[in-house]
């Protein structure tokens, strides 16, 4: 596997899940920080995309193939939040951006990481298969 079926990105970490829904009139949404960290995360994908000569390629493959899915949360501290609380919005965020169904995910990997400077999220999309651990 090629590691022009890979896709790479640098996020900032994403609303703990306290805060990305809101009761409006009786109905949970997307609170408006979710909304933003979903456009943001598109504009990351989009970035990613224009730099990738071969774009049109990378987004037909994920559209066609069972994918991995591995994120490294760097925390300014390991007790901040749980592991799995940025999963599902960072998860929908990147699909959608990529116009690929979230359904294509088959494998998810989680990390918790300390990086009292930089807290960020450190995500790779790749195929099933793909050797990326």
């Amino acid at each position: 596997m090629s590691n022009d079926n890979r896709l790479h990105l640098t996020l900032p970490i994403p609303p703990s899940i306290n805060h990305q829904y809101a009761t409006v009139k009786g109905r949970r949404i997307l609170s408006s920080e979710s909304r933003s960290y979903k456009q943001l995360v598109g504009q990351h994908v989009l970035l990613a995309l224009a730099k990738n000569p071969d774009r049109e390629r990378l987004r037909s493959f994920m559209k066609s193939h069972d994918l991995v899915l591995s994120m490294w949360f760097y925390l300014r501290t390991a007790l901040r939040r749980d592991l799995d609380s940025g999963l599902k919005i960072t998860q929908d965020a990147i699909c959608e951006a990529l116009e690929v169904n979230d359904n294509r995910v088959v494998e998810i990997h989680l990390h918790k990481k300390i990086d009292r400077t930089e807290p960020r999220l450190e995500v790779l999309l790749t195929s099933c298969g793909d050797d990326t651990e």
